[in-house]
């Protein structure tokens, strides 16, 4: 598991600050970033494989969010922003599988204790983390907050493995595993962000089982050596 999930206990309040002024987000969105991508990798072992995409958003936000006992408070309108209020089915699926106990649906805002003793002493602190949460509603370049959830986490895992360069890269392992489907259904969800402009191309290289991809922006003629099917690439 990343190194930067475990590390000494301090005290923290029990709500998660508010995002940080506009000002200087942009710098600080590489480390957001990173945070994002480790503790989604963490997830991705601490949850069954299947666990659908709606479910991970959610555990997402919790892990962020969470203080040093595991106590969280999601705010309705986080939820409502989410698309996911009222949807009790995705705090039952957490539950059944032991990663968290069932809030009071009743309780405004909604608070609830996590399960996993792994997300408890993170580091960097809650405050750093709580931008992370913030980051990941919005993960720019390829934030899609009116979505479906499986599109939204496929979106929300590409912009964590998105670097500074024109073509990004994962292998399809950790895309797929990631996201809680397949790699047939990971292809599929890939096509859609192709098809939305989303994604400009992208490219799944079977002898090395990476998967490139490229932003709408970026359209400097890197995948050359990697050419994607005709499906994979956005109509002009």
């Amino acid at each position: 598991m990343p190194d930067t999930l475990l590390g000494p206990s301090r005290p923290h309040p029990a709500a998660c600050p508010p995002p940080p002024a506009t000002h200087g987000r942009l710098r600080l969105g590489l480390k957001e970033r990173v945070r994002v991508r480790e503790m989604l990798t963490y997830l991705g072992t601490a949850l069954p494989r299947f666990t659908s995409p709606a479910a991970r958003l959610l555990a997402l936000q919790c892990a962020l969010r969470a203080d040093t006992r595991g106590h969280v408070r999601l705010r309705a309108g986080l939820l409502r922003g989410m698309c996911l209020r009222g949807h009790r089915e995705l705090w039952q699926e957490l539950a059944h599988a032991h990663w968290l106990e069932l809030p009071d649906f009743r309780s405004a805002p909604m608070q609830l204790r996590l399960l996993d003793a792994t997300v408890l002493d993170q580091v960097p602190g809650r405050r750093a983390r709580c931008r992370a949460a913030h980051w990941a509603l919005h993960p720019a370049p390829l934030a899609l907050p009116a979505a479906p959830p499986a599109l939204r986490l496929t979106a929300l895992v590409l912009a964590a493995h998105t670097s500074a360069h024109a073509e990004h890269c994962t292998d399809m392992d950790i895309l797929a595993r990631l996201c809680g489907h397949s790699p047939q259904q990971t292809g599929d969800l890939l096509d859609r962000l192709v098809t939305t402009r989303t994604l400009h191309v992208w490219h799944h290289n079977r002898e090395t089982d990476e998967v490139f991809w490229q932003l709408p922006q970026s359209q400097a003629p890197v995948l050359s050596a990697h050419r994607p099917r005709p499906h994979q690439t956005a109509q002009p």
